[in-house]
C-alpha cells in the first residue's frame, strides 16, 4: 500500500517496511518499460514475451 497523504482527515496504516521492499521492483520494472517490445507486448507469444523480459533483465 502506499503511503497516505499528510493532509487526510483519517490516515490509513501502512507497513513502511514493505513500501520500501516494493520500491526496487518497481524500479526494475520502470526500467523494463524502456524496452519498447515489452512496453508494446509485439510479441504473440507468451514464451517469446517472456524470453524477451529475461533478456532485457541480462542487459539490465
Amino acid at each position: 500500500m502506499i503511503p497516505p497523504r499528510c493532509k487526510r482527515s483519517h490516515p490509513q496504516a501502512y507497513d513502511a517496511a514493505r513500501y520500501a521492499q516494493r520500491h526496487p521492483i518497481e524500479r526494475l520494472f520502470s526500467r523494463l518499460k524502456q524496452f519498447r517490445r515489452v512496453a508494446t507486448r509485439y510479441d504473440k507469444l507468451d514464451t517469446h514475451f517472456l524470453a524477451f523480459i529475461l533478456l532485457a533483465v541480462a542487459v539490465l
